[in-house]
């Protein structure tokens, strides 16, 4: 991935713009990468393609999800204190 600096891109956005419709680029800041710029059309090809599946923490849980998983947790629960003794 082609490199660019904040600065590079303030005084010449041209040329980095033209590097992005080629391959998504990188914009450094104080020599890290910070941000990425690519096409419109890369980025839309790219949100198509992203895994569907999402992690929630157990306070955001949707309630059709909590349904399914709490009889699930509740068995693997009472299995450990089986296995306990």
């Amino acid at each position: 991935m082609q490199r660019f600096t904040t600065v590079e891109l303030l005084r010449d956005i041209k040329t980095v713009t033209m590097a992005a419709d080629r391959q998504p680029v990188a914009i450094t800041q104080h020599r890290k990468p910070r941000y990425v710029l690519m096409t419109y059309d890369e980025f839309e090809a790219m949100n198509s393609r992203l895994d569907p599946r999402r992690a929630y923490a157990a306070n955001e849980a949707p309630e059709e999800l909590v349904d399914i998983m709490m009889p699930e947790l509740d068995r693997l629960i009472a299995e450990g204190r089986d296995a306990d003794g």
